[in-house]
């Protein structure tokens, strides 16, 4: 009764409203600032690997872009991409409806990342705050900090509840088992239950490991995801490559696919509803739950780079959901697609694959020339990878939610550091599924306040914005000059 009422809300929450909400913050930032993350993508894409001299922050630009990267991607790139795309639901019509929320969501997270730097706070100690909290108590007046306190409150709970704790060790440890032990011939039992020791020994490791990088704060972090963001990424996307190249006769078909279903007015499997509508939902939402653009996220990391530029940070963060969803999305959905594994039948239960089965499915088929446990491996690691991500950027994101809410104290950031690792530590054995929908409602939640700032501050956002592509060489600072005809 509980779930079915959990449920429910979710659907709500999740509903046809906040997804045109958030879609049309996109369409509205993408006219305003006149096709920015189009026209100005190269220049984003240079300032990504390219530090501000003299920058105050905590951490480099780069180092928040990874930070926010490691927490967008994750099992969702592969797992979410894969739903997304299924014969049961969106179809592949279902990618070109996620590449067009990630391209309005990029004028989105542009708008983040600029409010976040203009908006943080910075203390004596050159401990760095910021994010949706304060660009809404410090833009829109100190009379909207009861919904930033509502933002930090979901943010907080997000983090600890699910999305960055439950959800993505229970991940780790179903990938791990099903790869070393599918048959479960070697269980423990524990609290009544049977668990292999699989899930036991990978939930042992993935707590320890957390702790020891999530206990070094924002620093620990920011360098451990500047190592391993970039490290999972090319792996994943350099294994996408290869399946392709290898199967290139299927690539052009693949694409006609795309497009044709992306429009197709036919029925959809398994309803009523002609197959361009729900193509059109499941693609949005799941390149809006992938990216995070609009839900508010982001910015809480692009807060602790070292810039004082707004308007340079926001070209940062809009690579985010520039390599989140066109680059890693598009290779998952890819691969899916071209394979055929959208539509294969599971010779175990007569039904479509759904889920990482999906993308199992595709990796064994498109290497073809591998023994199947090798592409198996390499979707596992990538999956370990991801998951394990996630868990340091929400704990980072959920810190500093408690941190606004607290008021600063450092005491309560503290015990919701070890609460969060203890999460992690209980996650493999957690079953509630109400947990996770739970964390999904707060997580959409999120997503109103934020909203609600970009609409209320876009003046400040398209003014400085246009002011800072209108400088003269003679204006602009040293960095700006190098780049002013880029």
């Amino acid at each position: 009764m509980f779930q079915s009422l959990l449920e429910n809300i979710n659907n709500i929450v999740w509903g046809v409203p906040l997804i045109v909400l958030i879609m049309a913050a996109g369409v509205y930032l993408t006219f305003r600032l006149r096709l920015l993350q189009l026209i100005h993508l190269p220049k984003a894409l240079k300032f990504m690997f390219k530090n501000e001299e003299g920058g105050e922050g905590e951490i480099s630009s780069f180092g928040a872009l990874c930070t926010a990267l490691s927490a967008t991607i994750g099992t969702g790139n592969i797992v979410g991409v894969a739903t997304a795309v299924g014969i049961l639901s969106g179809g592949p019509g279902a990618l070109f409806w996620m590449w067009l929320a990630a391209f309005l969501g990029m004028a989105t997270k542009f708008s983040e990342g600029f409010l976040a730097i203009k908006y943080r706070k910075i203390d004596e100690n050159g401990h760095v705050c910021g994010g949706p909290f304060y660009y809404i108590e410090n833009g829109m007046g100190i009379k909207w900090k009861w919904l930033a306190k509502i933002f930090a409150f979901f943010g907080a709970c997000v983090g600890l509840f699910g999305i960055g704790t439950f959800s993505q060790v229970n991940g780790i440890s179903s990938a791990v088992q099903n790869f070393f032990d599918p048959a479960r011939e070697h269980t423990v039992s524990i609290f009544g239950s049977e668990y292999t020791i699989s899930v036991i020994v990978s939930g042992l490791l993935i707590t320890l490991c957390a702790a020891l990088v999530i206990i070094g704060g924002i620093k620990r972090i920011s360098g451990f995801s500047q190592i391993i963001v970039p490290f999972m990424a090319v792996l994943y996307i350099v294994t996408c490559l290869v399946l392709v190249i290898v199967n290139i006769e299927r690539l052009p078909s693949a694409i006609s696919l795309i497009f044709s279903e992306a429009f197709s007015f036919k029925a959809a499997a398994g309803g009523s509803l002609p197959m361009i509508f729900v193509a059109m939902q499941k693609g949005v939402a799941r390149g809006i739950f992938s990216n995070e653009s609009g839900l508010g996220s982001a910015p809480i990391a692009a807060a602790a780079a070292k810039s004082n530029d707004p308007v340079r940070q926001g070209l940062v963060s809009m690579c985010g959901t520039f390599i989140d969803t066109i680059i890693v999305c598009t290779m998952t959905g890819i691969s899916i697609i071209m394979m055929g594994s959208y539509e294969a039948i599971n010779p175990a239960t007569g039904q479509p694959y759904e889920g990482v089965e999906v993308t199992t499915h595709a990796f064994k088929e498109g290497f073809y020339f591998l023994p199947s446990s090798v592409p198996a491996f390499l979707l596992m690691v990538c999956l370990v990878f991801f998951a394990f991500t996630t868990i340091l950027g929400w704990n980072y994101y959920g810190e500093r939610c408690l941190e606004y809410l607290s008021g600063g104290k450092i005491g309560a950031v503290k015990v919701y550091r070890v609460l969060y690792i203890l999460a992690v530590f209980i996650g493999p054995y957690m079953t509630v599924s109400s947990v996770w929908t739970i964390a999904d409602i707060f997580n959409g939640l999120m997503a109103i306040p934020n909203i609600t700032a970009l609409f209320a501050l876009s003046p400040v956002i398209v003014r400085e914005t246009r002011q800072y592509f209108k400088k003269p060489k003679g204006v602009a600072s040293e960095e700006q000059i190098s780049v002013a005809e880029d």
